[in-house]
């Protein structure tokens, strides 16, 4: 397990700018949390050597890109050993189809989600992809009917961020 790491308030208040809006200047986020540009350059790559700040990623509609099916699928390998954990895993995250990939404890061992063009590409994609190998011993298929994004993610201690309706002081 990773080490957490102290932040002071500066640096809860650059992580909490950036998760609502990654392209934010430099100039612009030293403002909004009261330092000079070079200090918050500074506290930013601190943030990124520290492993707080993992990258900038590029958010997708995939039904805009033809694959408007999308599906969570339980699988269970048999048998769960390390050895095929890491083929296993690597096979999985270079099918285009697959958007997440999450190893588990309990009755399922992983749970992946994906993305497809329609029920035909989702079938031939759990028979070609999943129940061909010889380690999956099982495949169930949840279809995804709608997703929401959640707020972003704030450190232990942080203040949670005001939502629409609630009562006020």
């Amino acid at each position: 397990m990773t080490d957490s790491v102290v932040l002071d308030p500066v640096d809860l208040d650059i992580l909490r700018l950036l998760q609502n809006d990654a392209r934010t200047t430099y100039r612009d986020l030293a403002a909004q949390v009261g330092v000079a540009p070079s200090t918050c350059l500074d506290r930013v790559s601190r943030l990124r050597r520290c492993g707080v700040i993992l990258g900038h990623a590029l958010r997708v509609d995939p039904a805009k890109l033809g694959r408007g099916l999308q599906a969570l699928l339980s699988v269970q390998v048999r048998p769960h050993r390390r050895e095929l954990v890491g083929p296993f895993v690597e096979r999985i995250r270079a099918l285009p189809e697959a958007r997440t990939v999450f190893h588990l404890t309990g009755p399922d061992d992983y749970l992946v989600h994906v993305a497809v063009h329609d029920m035909a590409d989702l079938q031939r994609l759990v028979l070609d992809a999943f129940t061909s190998r010889r380690e999956v011993a099982r495949v169930e298929t949840r279809l995804i009917f709608q997703q929401w994004e959640c707020g972003p993610l704030l450190p232990p201690g942080g203040t949670p961020p005001a939502h629409p309706g609630d009562a006020g002081p």
